[in-house]
């Protein structure tokens, strides 16, 4: 049985209690606060474009053993510096230090890490305005910068 205010204030314990039951909600205290524009490096846009500062490897999480290939990036629209995960067999070998590349999130729940992948939230998508799985495929050249 739910009990309901009631009488000449009902109103209001009804809004104090309705504004309290969503401040516990996460979704809308990201949205409220914007949360998302003063925390995420890449802010509220999909993609960004980046220089790529270096390469380097991680090693996979528990259970999963094996080498992951990634390079740090610094944004271009604000100068943070992220690193990023690269997919794709061979597609490290096509990346340059001081390359453009296009970056996006890599899909986690919450904007978060994903599977056994430590500690990135970005993927790069492209290299120097190509895209970076036409260009493993070798339909296409990656452009000079």
């Amino acid at each position: 049985m739910i009990f309901m205010a009631n009488g000449e204030f009902a109103a209001l314990q009804l809004r104090k209690k309705r504004k309290k039951e969503r401040l516990l909600k996460k979704w809308w205290k990201r949205k409220y606060f914007k949360l998302k524009q003063k925390y995420d490096p890449v802010g509220t846009v999909p993609m960004a474009r980046a220089l790529v500062l270096q390469k380097f490897v991680l090693q996979q999480k528990q259970p999963h053993s094996g080498l992951i290939k990634c390079v740090r990036v610094q944004l271009i629209k604000n100068g943070k510096v992220v690193g990023a995960y690269v997919p794709y067999d061979g597609a490290v070998n096509f990346i340059e230090e001081h390359d453009e590349v296009m970056i996006q999130g890599l899909g986690g729940s919450q904007r978060g890490q994903m599977g056994c992948i430590p500690g990135l939230k970005y993927r790069v998508i492209g290299v120097n305005g190509a895209d970076l799985f036409q260009v493993v495929k070798g339909k296409l050249e990656k452009p000079k910068r």
